[in-house]
């Protein structure tokens, strides 16, 4: 499990474990905050195409899904 800080997850890069669209590697773009400060979603951005997807922020801890870094 990646252990993963709601409040710092602005600009953290991320590594897709299974790449889509040969996109693998991800910089959080944007971060979603509800009324009470509690994250909820962010957006991410394909370092080679610009593409934005947006995502619950829990899915990162998934270490068959995203590892942290750039590997």
């Amino acid at each position: 499990m990646n252990t993963v800080a709601p409040g710092k997850l602005m600009n953290t890069k991320w590594t897709a474990v299974e790449p889509v669209r040969k996109e693998k590697h991800f910089v959080v773009t944007e971060v979603e905050y509800a009324d009470d400060g509690s994250v909820v979603q962010c957006s991410m951005q394909a370092v080679m195409t610009k593409r934005a997807i947006h995502i619950d922020w829990r899915d990162l801890k998934d270490n068959s899904v995203w590892k942290q870094g750039w590997s």
